[in-house]
């Protein structure tokens, strides 16, 4: 079974690749640029949007996976939440929506808070529908420190550790991140519908 993901993020395709001895194809590769409308309330309902909408353009011989991730700082009511990767607005960078997470914490007058990763995985066949999460907890720092990942990496510090995933190097994030946890249990469902 062919195994596409929905996502344009080549961040996320490599990180998929590396998990899976199965051919792995970004969706563009096969239908071009598609705009998907993530509108779906939840991580799960829009990572199933995105599942949905490619596997809907495909034959039924593919097997599509997707993910919907973000950051949640309960002190800010859970913000950025899906929001993460819009949170300073649509088409904002990685650096704005950053600086605003930073802003908005340093708002509430505190320098460090707790804070958590989540990632929710969709896989959608023609043997019906699945969706898995994995969660990193940590907490935030508002002085952004390191230079590796990506979004709010250079402010989170997991659990267990004194540095920021933005310092920490890929092979231990790989161990211990929210996508790492989500795609371990995505693994199995994925090689049972590629044998069925």
């Amino acid at each position: 079974m062919k195994i596409v993901l929905a996502t344009g993020n080549k961040g996320k395709l490599r990180e998929f690749k590396q998990m899976c001895k199965d051919e792995v194809v970004g969706f563009t590769e096969l239908l071009g640029e598609i705009e998907i409308i993530e509108d779906a309330n939840s991580f799960k309902g829009n990572a199933l949007i995105k599942a949905r909408t490619i596997y809907e353009k495909l034959s039924k011989e593919y097997l599509v996976v997707s993910d919907d991730s973000g950051i949640s700082v309960p002190l800010l009511g859970g913000e950025p939440d899906i929001y993460s990767a819009r949170y300073a607005g649509v088409g904002a960078t990685d650096k704005e929506n950053l600086q605003k997470l930073i802003n908005n914490i340093q708002a509430k007058g505190v320098e460090r808070t707790p804070a958590y990763y989540t990632a929710s995985i969709a896989i959608v066949s023609q043997h019906g529908e699945y969706v898995v999460h994995g969660w990193m907890h940590g907490e935030v720092i508002t002085e952004a420190k390191g230079e590796k990942g990506f979004g709010y990496d250079p402010i989170f510090i997991p659990t267990g550790y004194q540095q920021t995933l933005g310092e920490l190097d890929d092979e231990v994030k790989k161990g211990i991140s929210h996508r790492a946890k989500a795609l371990m249990l995505a693994k199995p469902i994925i090689e049972m519908l590629g044998r069925s």
